[in-house]
């Protein structure tokens, strides 16, 4: 949407910057859900606004174009026949965003990038939509997403960039990652709680394994740790330590 003022952007090994770019093409290649659905949505109907553009390509009949809309719906939990005739501008924040989401899918591009999908969303809504985009991931959708929220991401995401006033700070698998924020004291507002609780145990003398990035996964160990630290309810010297 916006040229860079330096530096390069490619996608796919294409540099935008050079001249001849078949920008119809590209936008047709990489899909973008914006952070507020309500910047992008605007038919009258969930239909309407899903196939606009399918319907300004003039290239798809009209049984194309719903087959096509249908399974957009269907891949982001959208019952085609209940919010067809809909408003887009009467659904909740989580229904926009798989309207929009939809109208991004629909085209079929093999780059999707979603701007903070979960802002606004309270528990339910979150992992409804971030259940919908691990579902394309496992499917072979490449997905950038930007974010804040990282600790939501974990069961999805593989690989984490963190940039620190428009540059490059780190970057690499999530573990990695946190345990560099961690060491050098940036960002760590990132990391997630029960991370930091296990790095700051182990630093401490407790026999806790590395990487470990949920809450499900820490509990067991933390049982197992603390039923070994108690003899006859006396602590053992490592866990005093």
């Amino acid at each position: 949407m916006l040229k860079p003022s330096s530096g390069r952007v490619l996608i796919e090994g294409l540099d935008l910057d050079r001249s001849g770019i078949s920008w119809v093409d590209l936008r047709q290649r990489v899909g973008l859900v914006f952070q507020y659905p309500e910047q992008q949505i605007f038919e009258e109907t969930v239909l309407d606004d899903i196939s606009f553009v399918l319907r300004q390509r003039k290239i798809l009949s009209s049984s194309e174009i719903e087959n096509r809309v249908k399974l957009a719906c269907a891949s982001v939990g959208l019952d085609y026949e209940e919010f067809r005739r809909r408003s887009p501008f009467e659904l909740s924040g989580g229904e926009k965003r798989r309207v929009a989401l939809a109208g991004v899918l629909v085209q079929e591009p093999r780059l999707l990038i979603l701007d903070e999908p979960t802002a606004g969303l309270d528990g339910r809504g979150k992992r409804e939509i971030l259940s919908r985009v691990k579902e394309l991931h496992h499917c072979g959708q490449t997905v950038i997403i930007v974010s804040h929220a990282v600790e939501d991401l974990l069961g999805i995401v593989s690989r984490l960039v963190v940039l620190e006033r428009g540059r490059l700070l780190t970057s690499g698998p999530p573990a990695e990652v946190f345990s560099f924020l961690l060491k050098f004291g940036k960002l760590t507002f990132l990391v997630p709680p029960i991370y930091r609780l296990c790095h700051d145990l182990r630093i401490e003398g407790w026999d806790i394994p590395e990487g470990i990035l949920r809450v499900e996964v820490a509990l067991p160990v933390l049982d197992r740790v603390l039923k070994q630290s108690y003899r006859g309810g006396k602590r053992i010297p490592k866990a005093e330590n």
